[in-house]
């Protein structure tokens, strides 16, 4: 019998909150908000299973590109090819120092 490749397959410890982080995410996360390209990583946050994008793109940087109802779409490079990925605000952090990769003098 074939094995099953679900939405969550080979995610042992990708989707497992460590010790500290157990229990209800903040909800300063649920509220942030993200410009028109900002960069942004990707961090599922384990304890809230829906609208997180695929789990291979767990640790990735992409770019804001727009967004969709409260989700927003990142530009990820994977390989040689760009991906659109659709997460929302409680599984990305923003970059830090994003003013000084993009020209902005402060």
């Amino acid at each position: 019998m074939a094995t099953s490749r679900g939405e969550k397959h080979c995610t042992r410890y990708k989707l497992q909150n460590s010790i500290r982080e157990k229990g209800m995410s903040p909800t300063s996360r649920a509220i942030q908000e993200f410009e028109e390209g900002q960069m942004v990583h990707i961090d599922i946050d384990a304890s809230l299973q829906t609208g997180y994008p695929n789990p291979k793109f767990q640790g990735s940087t992409g770019k804001i590109i727009g967004q969709r109802g409260r989700a927003y779409i990142i530009s990820v490079r994977d390989g040689n090819s760009m991906k659109e990925v659709i997460s929302l605000p409680q599984h990305l952090k923003p970059q830090k120092y994003w003013s000084l990769q993009c020209g902005s003098p402060h």
